[in-house]
């Protein structure tokens, strides 16, 4: 039976959501193997001056447990 770990992580773009989720999934996959799945948690945004200039979201990463 496999186990799966969740991390949460909090990821931003200057360019939209899908980006920032992207760049979270990016950034876990340089020390993290088996990333099975993200569950996007909530999505917010930076305003300055009356305009969105950062896109974040909080995310749930899943990953398989080696050796189990």
């Amino acid at each position: 039976m496999a186990v799966v770990k969740v991390i949460e992580l909090v990821a931003e773009s200057p360019h939209s959501w899908e980006d920032a989720i992207q760049n979270a999934v990016a950034e876990a996959s340089k020390t993290i193997r088996n990333i099975s799945g993200v569950e996007v948690m909530n999505l917010t945004c930076s305003v300055d001056d009356g305009r969105v200039t950062d896109y974040k979201c909080d995310v749930h990463i899943a990953f398989t447990v080696e050796g189990t």
